[in-house]
């Protein structure tokens, strides 16, 4: 009997040490900054038929053959992230945050013919937190390549929405929205020291819709001819994804 004990007490302590070195592990601290490049997008209704309050666009079709819209794009999207995650060796987990502090949707309506005046301006900015997951390929050497994917959910703060058209000027009202976020990623860590990896990498991230905001919008006509037009306006909307590039620092503690 003692024997067995002896023996399950040795495969119990074994078992326990070799969880213990699966799971052994560092936490780490990274930061960083990138750019994405969502690329064309398009603002509409999310329902053309609304009256109060009234759809922005309205159903129908414009000067370009396309039912009414903005047609435009995010141009390029600043970032800055910060990461605090926890290493096993081949696999990290992390909290991912980050921040892009101002960028702009540029683009046309097409109420108008496509050669007229219709020009559509938008600022905007959203922070967003994600649970992360990387694998770590490694190999002899400097470079580690490795993949990932993260979920989470973010806030898109859109400012007013000005549409400037040959005598008039349509301001729409900015608004703020919670979405599901998510990105996959690859990219290479490069060894600068014991502690300190410089991470390349490729990613794309999808931050859900973009929504103006509901509620009160105005029509001016910029010779003074006529009074201000108040507008009562329903949400339009816009789908922000797309590649980027993230350059970062990772430190091990």
């Amino acid at each position: 009997m003692r024997n067995v004990r002896i023996a399950v007490f040795a495969a119990a302590a074994g078992l326990w040490l070799a969880v213990g070195d699966a799971f052994a592990g560092h936490y780490y601290l990274r930061g960083g900054i990138g750019f994405d490049h969502p690329g064309n997008a398009v603002f509409a209704d999310i329902d053309c038929s609304l009256t109060s309050p009234a759809a922005l666009y309205g159903c129908g079709t414009g000067g370009d053959g396309a039912p009414y819209r903005s047609h435009g794009s995010f141009g390029t999207v600043p970032a800055i992230e910060l990461g605090l995650g926890y290493s096993t060796g081949a696999v990290r987990y992390e909290m991912l945050f980050e921040y892009r502090p101002s960028f702009t949707f540029e683009g046309r309506a097409n109420f108008l013919a496509p050669e007229r005046r219709q020009s559509v301006m938008m600022d905007l900015s959203s922070v967003s937190g994600m649970l992360a997951g990387f694998v770590d390929f490694r190999r002899p050497g400097q470079f580690t390549p490795f993949i990932g994917a993260g979920i989470g959910t973010v806030r898109t703060r859109t400012d007013p929405t000005t549409m400037t058209f040959p005598t008039t000027t349509t301001t729409v009202p900015g608004g703020s929205r919670t979405e599901l976020t998510w990105m996959v990623t690859a990219g290479a860590g490069v060894a600068l020291s014991e502690r300190v990896t410089l991470d390349l990498a490729w990613r794309y991230t999808d931050l859900g819709e973009v929504r103006t905001g509901q509620g009160a919008g105005r029509v001016v006509w910029r010779d003074g001819s006529r009074d201000p037009l108040p507008l009562d306006l329903a949400p339009t909307r816009a789908r922000l994804a797309g590649h980027g590039i993230r350059v970062s620092l990772r430190r091990d503690f």
